[in-house]
């Protein structure tokens, strides 16, 4: 960012001065609509640009009417550049006893009325802020602490490394219930956990640096900027051929356990999700289950072993040349269990058909036995893995705890090495490219945490393939984004406690509605804008 904001006003010649009055700008801006009952503010300034920030939109805040007072951390005579610029300005403007300057931590004690405010703004420490906080910032998170206000970081949570790619912090760090950051997000903005709450906002906005000021080597990505792959309008023309047929193969029933619910919710996702046809083949005792999911599911009797799996039998040429017969997806795993006959199925399937596939659950546990199949598998056609950590950890032959201590690195080394398109479950799903590019996920909530969730979003992967199989990358970070949003919506309007994995299907229509860019060009990372919700939930949801 730093290099971003050289180039804007070295080769673009855009003043930083105008940047920072843009940004301040955006912040009294989002305050006034996300926060529009606050009538009484305290701005927590540092001496750097975040501060600076801090200081101007204090100065527009209490030019539009609201009881705002800023605080300045440290002897301003230290302030400098535009910075030391916004501190006159603001106190230009400023009405007696509303700019306030903290030298020493005991001088914090005179101003505890100041924590009853209606909303607390966050610019004491940016982007290029490197931890531990220290000194009066520090002294300001524990003065903070009783306070009840919501809290509104500007670019980052105080404290937050911005180049981190870890969930959580250890080291101590500002709450928020909001984060604003300008021009484009930064490694912590979407792996980290930066609000109080998963459906607080976490927004992008524009100040007025151009893309091509943006240089970028991590090969990171977001991946709900694939929203648009799966949100564009059909052709009037279309017809269900256009949309691929997607074949989804698992389920037990018998004294292997009960698991036709699992292969029942991915058919019925690749349905949701546009596949023009759908086929649920499935041990035959299973079938009837399998085929209540809905009317329009296509369905497709297995040979059963004796204890209810899918047999070996399956993969006689008489039997398995009709199965394979047009279709263009294969979605293999849920609920198929790790019988004998079933792991001889499984890898026979794989080994004979060059159909695009989707590997999920027991699926992955027998290839994980299999290196050298999953080796041969990955050049022959599309292959695309959804393990959860336990999955990728046999996966990739390390402990689930180094899996989750670095989930990129994991993700990304693995993806790679064998060419696989790799969607690593978790908050934060990661879709690893065999390029080495990685997007991260940010939509989903902790309701997500249930049997059935990888299911669904097993079948909404391979819907979107079947639909789009020129781009398979994009269609597996829309299908991820998309999950994560319609269970969004689902909590949003119900609870996270009482989730289940199907309600996100009865908001997926919504779910393909919302633009996370808003008409103000803001990028809604997590999080919507209160009327988007409004309006996506009673027009989307389908009941």
């Amino acid at each position: 960012m730093q290099a971003c904001d050289r180039a804007t006003s070295d080769r673009f010649g855009v003043p930083s001065l105008d940047l920072m009055r843009a940004a301040s700008s955006t912040v009294a801006a989002f305050v006034r609509v996300q926060f529009g009952g606050a009538r009484r503010v305290t701005v927590l300034c540092g001496r750097g640009n975040n501060g600076g920030d801090g200081m101007m939109a204090a100065r527009l805040l209490s030019g539009a009417g609201l009881e705002v007072t800023t605080l300045l951390l440290g002897p301003p005579d230290r302030l400098s550049g535009d910075a030391e610029t916004a501190w006159g300005e603001l106190l230009a403007s400023a009405r007696p006893g509303t700019v306030q300057v903290i030298e020493r931590a005991g001088d914090l004690a005179r101003f505890a009325h100041l924590l009853e405010a209606d909303l607390v703004i966050d610019a004491v420490l940016g982007t290029g802020f490197k931890p531990p906080l220290k000194g009066l910032a520090l002294a300001v998170l524990e003065w903070l602490q009783p306070s009840a206000a919501p809290i509104l970081a500007v670019d980052l949570p105080s404290g937050w490394p911005a180049d981190d790619t870890a969930a959580m912090q250890s080291i101590p760090v500002y709450p928020a219930d909001a984060v604003l950051t300008f021009t484009a997000p930064k490694p912590a903005h979407v792996f980290g956990h930066l609000t109080r709450r998963w459906d607080q906002p976490v927004v992008v906005a524009p100040i007025g640096s151009p893309d091509a000021a943006l240089v970028s080597t991590q090969s990171l990505r977001w991946a709900g900027s694939s929203l648009a792959l799966a949100q564009a309008a059909r052709a009037a023309t279309a017809h269900k051929g256009d949309f691929g047929h997607v074949l989804v193969i698992g389920g037990a029933m018998g004294t292997a356990g009960g698991k036709a619910g699992a292969p029942a919710m991915a058919a019925l996702a690749a349905l949701r999700a546009g596949a023009g046809l759908v086929t649920a083949a499935v041990p035959a005792p299973a079938l009837p289950l399998v085929a209540a999911a809905a009317p329009e599911l296509m369905t497709w009797p297995l040979d059963a072993s004796a204890s209810g799996c899918i047999s070996e039998k399956n993969l006689a040429p008489e039997f398995l040349a009709p199965l394979l017969a047009g279709k263009t997806v294969l979605a293999v795993g849920p609920g198929i269990g790790q019988s004998v006959e079933t792991v001889k199925f499984v890898t026979g399937l794989l080994a004979s058909s060059g159909l695009p596939a989707v590997i999920d659950a027991d699926a992955l546990n027998i290839l994980a036995a299999e290196p050298v199949l999953l080796a041969k598998l990955a050049r022959k056609r599309t292959l695309i893995l959804t393990p959860h950590p336990g999955e990728m950890a046999r996966l990739a032959g390390i402990r689930s705890a180094e899996v989750q201590a670095q989930r990129l690195e994991v993700a990304r080394n693995f993806a790679q090495r064998t060419g696989v398109t790799l969607a690593l479950k978790g908050a934060r799903t990661l879709i690893a490219h065999p390029d080495g590019a990685v997007a991260v996920n940010t939509s989903g909530n902790p309701g997500m945490a249930k049997g059935g969730s990888g299911d669904v979003l097993t079948g909404l992967i391979a819907g979107l393939l079947a639909q789009h199989p020129g781009e398979p990358g994009r269609a597996v970070e829309a299908a991820v984004a998309l999950h994560g949003l319609a269970a969004d919506l689902a909590a949003r309007a119900a609870d996270e406690h009482t989730l289940l994995a199907t309600d996100a299907l009865r908001h997926l229509s919504a779910a393909f509605h919302f633009r996370p860019r808003a008409a103000n060009g803001y990028l809604w990372l997590q999080g919507m804008p209160a009327e988007a919700q409004q309006a996506a939930t009673p027009r989307g949801a389908w009941r």
